[in-house]
């Protein structure tokens, strides 16, 4: 089982943070969305407080699928919307191409880089920040003590890192770092997204104006690969949204999980 904490109650939505972090990634929206739907906050394999992700020899996208499977099948889940940040929106755009959840929003989602380069940049990005996180992991408690310091920290993630809580900044590095291998496992399996979803599950694609991780123009690459979606441009904020801009973020959440599976016939005639 992976860890996972349930909140409020009404549509189920669940929610899958990013490579790297932790299921605390949402903990600035969870009041707010838990006054509308039964929010669903889970560690990925090999991040937070869940087990390892230990390799099986399948694809690791396969791997991802299957574990999400049976955490849904674990918890009585049938086609609950789901939403996820870089890599959970990638799970989130997979899991709907699957034919797994009524709707599917996504912050940023890992898939649209164009070539091999590209997604060097991106696994560079993400050996810097942890090859950083452990160099300075005997003086996290001190960087991350003042909103200056967080905001220097986190500034490769998200523009208002200064916002973050001092406990949760420092478990985020720690949980950083922890993940490490998962990070590695997952970071050699990273193919493009070229899947179609049914145009009849709703799908949002949000992205930071700021994003330095999954540059903005990956934003247009999605548009075109996914045109039946709905796309968002969050102003301002970083590849980490959450903490940037929190109304936001939650209006978008609400809004992706309100819509009910439309008519494929819709679309057949068009």
């Amino acid at each position: 089982m992976l860890a996972h904490e349930r909140f409020g109650s009404g549509e189920p939505l669940v929610l899958v943070h990013g490579i790297g972090h932790r299921r605390q990634a949402w903990y600035p929206l969870v009041d707010r969305l838990a006054e509308h739907r039964e929010v669903i906050l889970l560690d990925l394999p090999g991040h937070g407080e869940s087990p390892a992700l230990v390799p099986d020899g399948r694809p690791v996208k396969e791997q991802l699928r299957g574990i999400l499977e049976d955490f849904f099948a674990e918890l009585g889940l049938d086609r609950p919307h789901i939403a996820g940040n870089s890599l959970g929106g990638r799970i989130a755009l997979e899991a709907a191409a699957d034919d797994l959840v009524s709707s599917a929003t996504t912050l940023a989602p890992a898939g649209f880089w164009r070539n091999d380069l590209e997604f060097l940049y991106i696994r560079a990005v993400f050996v810097a920040l942890t090859g950083t996180a452990t160099a300075l992991q005997p003086f996290a408690p001190a960087v991350l003590r003042t909103p200056i310091g967080r905001n220097l920290a986190m500034g490769m993630l998200m523009t208002r890192g200064g916002r973050l809580g001092y406990e949760q900044a420092v478990g985020d590095a720690r949980g950083l770092v922890a993940a490490k291998p998962a990070l590695r496992t997952i970071m050699d399996g990273g193919p493009r997204f070229e899947r179609t979803i049914d145009p009849s599950i709703p799908v949002t694609v949000a992205w930071g104006s700021r994003d330095l991780v999954l540059l903005p123009y990956q934003a247009r690459l999605a548009r075109k690969a996914l045109p039946h979606a709905t796309h968002i441009t969050l102003r301002g904020c970083g590849h980490v949204p959450m903490t940037d801009d929190v109304d936001r973020v939650v209006d978008v959440l609400l809004e992706g999980s309100d819509h009910p599976r439309r008519s494929s016939a819709t679309y057949d005639v068009a």
